[in-house]
């Protein structure tokens, strides 16, 4: 839904989700993330959540070109290079698809 014409809309809703979500994740989400999520370097702080457009401080990222489109994809910039990107892959799943 999110990669066809007007998938701002399901992108806004995934958004939604993830930020009633954001502590089961963060805690699901990489050994030491309390270091790096500190709110400097391009970071939120690990106890909020933020998104924006084009926006490298946030949670979650929606670039520039998606929303100008007006369909394409979110990144969410929370987990930590340690972490299963299984476990990443499930809790997205199971958060933006219920």
């Amino acid at each position: 839904e999110m990669r066809v014409p007007g998938g701002m809309v399901a992108i806004d809703a995934a958004v939604e989700k993830l930020s009633k979500t954001h502590a089961e994740h963060i805690s699901q989400y990489g050994l030491q993330n309390d270091q790096r999520l500190t709110g400097a370097h391009e970071t939120c702080d690990i106890n909020t959540f933020k998104h924006g457009v084009a926006d490298r401080g946030s949670s979650i990222r929606i670039p520039l070109p998606v929303m100008l489109k007006g369909y394409g994809y979110l990144e969410d910039r929370r987990p930590s290079a340690n972490v299963d990107p299984y476990t990443v892959a499930r809790l997205l799943l199971k958060t933006i698809l219920t």
